[in-house]
């Protein structure tokens, strides 16, 4: 006899829904052409915990609000592969007595439980939770499942890649054919994941005479993260080359690539590096998030200065430069800048090398300079597209700085980077490259210099009172501290015992003003150009530090460590 369900129209005005909004929505599935269950999850006057319970209750099956992450069985998690998990719209939970506790999304997903009764050879208890739900949980258990690298190490067979000549893979083929380097794979798959577990920015992978060497970026600094055996990085970089598209048989030369991959349900993109070394090949993988949200107001910026560069990046013409030494976040700025400016009636081009991120409504070019692409090149090119705004991502030599003066002289709003130490030295270092110094203090507005400085974790940072002798040294009077303390790192489980967690920025900003493009025109030293800026209000790299070290967010070494030049 079959089983009677009641409809699930019946089921949702049981619940309150009233009778208008139900026929709205099934007269949508109906021109939409989809199933009335589709048509009212779509329906913005039913809310979605409201009917899932619904269909839970229509099949007889058990409803679950939220999926509690720690009762969680990981174990049970690895046995069944990321995908089969999405496709079925399943996660297996717990087991209570003998029974297998699996989350599911709706009906279709009832299939999925008969599999995984025959797979775990256990009778299976269905609980129905919301779709964004198990989706989130799924990415969160999954991601938990994850092996760490130094894990998947120990669980290599000592004979892999042990004989003399046979770890050093000719074809690409015998990596993905061999069974024997399946570990190496899930080495390397093991080496991502946990590096966005932790936050890195970059994964160094070092041979050496008699070791091999795996290093993470995080926040700024290297830590060694594992020590695989040397007989090994032969097969580690011929899987990473293999994954980047690269010639595996070419070890003389340097290569580059990118590897697109999702990990827990995130967009990420590898730009790897192999460069050929004493002892073997070096890679070097910058791992870039897509999907990121710039915002300005996100990039550590204190309100003063954050005012005041919202209303130069409005300007309709001029320069603004941006420096800093590498990895200070000067991408992440001038990408956050064009965010903020970018509309419909802006045509905004960007020069790069490379891409790292892909911004919308805005034309990027990457630079090549075997096609002679280069920067200088391109800019000219620009000109001829009818721009408002460009970005060129690195001013390196004479000719691309004087197309970026032409341009802004032109009517157009550049941006740009460079690589000073400070903002004033910028002047000089165009001035070094040929430029003359009308032209530099004519076209440029603005300089703002950064740095990033790693923030304290909150829930391990530790206040303090500093000694005198400290606060002479950088110059700060007791009475300006909060209470007359400071904080410091301390290191804990959630900071990786580091005491610190993320980064932001401390900025520099100086205004072009017309005693300071006299000062250039004068030919003036970059100290004497610091001088009238800081004269005129401009705070240094160190003071803003010490701006967010007294209010907790950073500690003083840190500061002392990002801005030493400025005590040389």
């Amino acid at each position: 006899m079959p089983i009677r369900r009641d409809p699930i129209e019946s089921l949702l005005m049981n619940r309150g829904v009233a009778p208008s909004i139900i026929v709205a929505a099934q007269e949508q599935a109906e021109r939409a052409q989809i199933d009335v269950v589709e048509g009212l999850s779509l329906s913005k006057g039913i809310e979605k915990p409201l009917l899932t319970r619904a269909i839970a209750e229509q099949h007889g099956l058990a409803y679950l609000e939220t999926i509690d992450m720690e009762r969680v069985d990981v174990d049970l998690v690895r046995r069944i592969s990321l995908t089969l998990a999405r496709d079925q719209g399943v996660l297996p939970l717990w087991i209570e007595g003998e029974q297998l506790h699996v989350a599911i999304a709706g009906p279709r997903s009832l299939a999925g439980l008969d599999d995984l009764r025959v797979l775990f050879d256990r009778p299976v208890h269905g609980w129905m939770v919301d779709a964004d739900t198990l989706k989130e949980a799924t990415n969160k258990a999954f991601d938990k499942a994850t092996r760490s690298a130094s894990e998947v190490m120990s669980e290599i067979d000592d004979d892999v890649g042990s004989q003399e000549g046979q770890s050093d893979l000719k074809l690409a083929e015998d990596l993905i054919d061999d069974p024997n380097q399946a570990p190496i794979i899930r080495f390397v798959n093991s080496l991502f994941s946990e590096s966005i577990k932790d936050r890195a920015s970059d994964i160094h992978i070092e041979p050496f005479e008699k070791e091999l060497s795996v290093r993470f970026r995080i926040d700024g600094v290297l830590y060694e993260k594992v020590k695989p055996p040397p007989r090994l990085q032969a097969s580690i970089v011929s899987r990473i080359k293999i994954m980047a598209g690269l010639n595996i048989a070419e070890k003389r030369i340097p290569q580059d690539g990118r590897i697109r991959t999702r990990m827990a349900g995130r967009e990420i993109d590898v730009r790897v590096s192999s460069m050929p070394v004493r002892h073997g090949e070096r890679v070097v993988m910058r791992l870039l998030e897509k999907g990121n949200v710039f915002d300005l107001s996100r990039v550590g910026m204190g309100t003063e200065i954050v005012t005041k560069f919202r209303k130069l990046i409005h300007l309709p013409h001029g320069i603004i430069l941006v420096c800093g030494p590498t990895g200070s976040g000067k991408t992440t700025t001038l990408y956050s800048a064009l965010a903020e400016i970018n509309s419909p009636d802006k045509n905004i081009l960007t020069i790069e090398d490379p891409i790292e991120y892909e911004m919308r409504g805005i034309g990027q070019t990457q630079v090549n300079p075997k096609i002679d692409l280069t920067f200088a090149s391109v800019l000219r090119a620009h000109l001829r597209q009818d721009p408002d705004v460009i970005l060129v991502g690195e001013t390196r030599d004479r000719e691309t700085a004087a197309n970026a003066i032409q341009a802004s002289l032109t009517g157009h709003l550049v941006f740009s980077t460079i690589h000073t130490n400070d903002s004033p030295t910028a002047f000089t270092r165009l001035i070094d490259m040929g430029i003359e110094p009308f032209l530099v203090s004519s076209s440029l507005v603005a300089i703002l210099a950064q740095r990033l400085a790693r923030r304290l974790c909150p829930d391990c940072k530790e206040f303090y009172q500093p000694t005198d002798e400290e606060l002479r040294e950088i110059n700060i009077p007791r009475a300006r501290l909060h209470n007359g303390g400071l904080w410091r790192a301390v290191g804990c489980g959630n900071c990786n015992q580091k005491g610190y967690r993320g980064r932001s920025g401390i900025y520099e900003l100086l205004i072009v003003s017309d005693a300071i493009r006299a000062k250039v025109n004068a030919g003036s030293d970059a100290g004497a150009v610091k001088k009238l800026a800081i004269a005129e209000g401009m705070r240094t790299l160190r003071d803003d530090g010490l701006d967010k070290a007294i209010a907790g967010e950073t500690s003083l070494d840190e500061v002392l460590r990002v801005t030493k030049e400025e005590s040389v």
